[in-house]
């Protein structure tokens, strides 16, 4: 029987990496539709808590002020990526002339970029009330209290970074760093969750060796993280000739993006094949009612919406909801292979002890 408490965490952990996915649809919802200005200070919004809906309650010369704001934040910035050793870093930063340009008030994107800030907010809430509950564990399983710990310093920093996103004017290799941060933050909770349920479940003895399949779920994992990274620079290219095409010829942005997409769309059909071997190697060792067989189905859903979605981006002009679903499938597919590989890894475990 698990504990109420036990029960409590394990309940509120699955809702945070809910909330956690939706977050990362809020921000793919950003990035679409070039909302990621919208609000161009941190954490306030035009020094408002709830922003204005029409450019009669802005600040007056808020285009000044703010463009104003994030040169001494990135000056900041960049000193402490000096004292790092990033020293080329900083200089991208300091000449960065983007930075100069002031936003124009649009009541669609400032409510976009803020309705992402909120489900952050919501986010953190969560992690922090999780990280709370985490104590119930801290004679069981103290790598539960530490992890969640470790989740709350984390997403913090996240936090921060998202403030220098802001400021930065959406720098390409922040984005980034942003975007593998998000990742981290959703592998400390699928970890998380899965040892505690753990705790109290009992195991059933696999005859056949498992080591080679927890390597083939380890490849796709961190084949999952390289192409969230390349999907990353991809858009990254596609903001910038956009620019440079003045937003004009939509349907041949994809053709100008060069070798990044090339690799992305060869590393997407080399994780298709090797998940249809994890599938066919699950499907053979697992029984119908068998957790990992279950993940294993929703992995193969989950790849086939996320191919679709690719689809759609590279032959029909980029759709803004193709671009916010692609995002959303790539890091649920992340999360639900690693969550496989822990399950496999904890069967073999088990297997091999016994």
């Amino acid at each position: 029987m698990v504990p109420k408490s036990e029960q409590r965490f394990i309940r509120l952990n699955l809702i945070t990496i809910i909330v956690t996915l939706l977050l990362i649809l809020a921000g793919g919802i950003v990035r679409s539709t070039g909302s990621g200005m919208g609000c161009p200070d941190w954490p306030k919004c035009f020094d408002q808590y709830i922003p204005p809906t029409h450019a009669s309650q802005l600040p007056a010369d808020y285009k000044e002020k703010y463009v104003a704001q994030r040169v001494a934040k990135n000056e900041r910035f960049a000193k402490t990526l000096d004292r790092m050793g990033k020293a080329h870093l900083a200089d991208s930063i300091r000449h960065d002339q983007s930075i100069l340009l002031p936003e124009t008030f649009n009541v669609a994107k400032t409510w976009t970029e803020y309705i992402n800030r909120l489900m952050g907010a919501i986010t953190g809430f969560l992690l922090l009330g999780l990280t709370v509950y985490s104590f119930t564990y801290r004679r069981s399983a103290i790598r539960i209290v530490i992890l969640s710990f470790i989740n709350l310093f984390v997403v913090a920093f996240q936090a921060w970074l998202g403030s220098i996103v802001v400021s930065t004017n959406l720098m390409p290799w922040i984005v980034t760093v942003h975007m593998l941060l998000a990742l981290v933050i959703l592998a400390i909770l699928v970890y998380t969750y899965n040892y505690a349920k753990q705790l109290n479940a009992s195991s059933t003895v696999i005859m056949s060796k498992l080591s080679g399949l927890k390597v083939l779920i380890l490849l796709a994992v961190l084949g999952s993280i390289v192409q969230i990274t390349l999907g990353t620079e991809v858009r990254e290219a596609i903001d910038a000739i956009a620019k440079n095409m003045q937003y004009t010829g939509r349907g041949t942005w994809v053709d100008h993006v060069g070798e990044n997409f090339s690799y992305h769309r060869d590393l997407a059909i080399f994780i298709l094949v090797l998940n249809v071997i994890i599938y066919k190697l699950v499907k053979d060792r697992f029984n119908g009612k068998a957790t990992a067989l279950l993940v294993a189905n929703g992995i193969a859903i989950t790849l086939l919406i996320q191919l679709a979605s690719g689809v759609l981006l590279s032959n029909f002009a980029l759709p803004p909801y193709a671009q916010a679903l692609h995002i959303l499938f790539s890091t649920l597919l992340f999360s639900l292979q690693y969550y496989l590989y822990l399950l496999v890894y904890r069967t073999d475990t088990y297997q091999q002890s016994h």
